[in-house]
């Protein structure tokens, strides 16, 4: 009685120049993480990235209306962004640090 098992990973083989694993390692090493797990990390955040930027958006013709009325609205000040627009950087004068 032969059962089939399906695949749960699949190995990706890939050439790389000596200064790009070199870079691959330093970034690995800086967050705790091995090379395979790095790698696949930001690999699957670009790819999920790219899927992002090219998915369809599908709304009514009165849902668009009102889409683009708001966006079509003067912008509103948000207070907590006005106040940290106004407080002065760590390299001005005037700066004190948050505790």
């Amino acid at each position: 009685m032969a059962t089939t098992v399906e695949r749960k990973e699949y190995p990706i083989s890939m050439r790389l120049p000596e200064a790009d694993v070199a870079m691959i390692d330093r970034a690995a090493t800086l967050r705790g993480r091995s090379r395979t797990d790095f790698v696949r990390d930001a690999a699957v955040r670009a790819a999920e990235e790219i899927v992002m930027e090219q998915r369809l958006i599908r709304m009514s013709p009165e849902g668009f209306a009102d889409f683009m009325d708001v966006l079509s609205r003067p912008a509103a000040p948000v207070p907590e962004m006005v106040k940290l627009a106004k407080r002065p950087a760590a390299w001005e004068p005037g700066y004190v640090a948050k505790r």
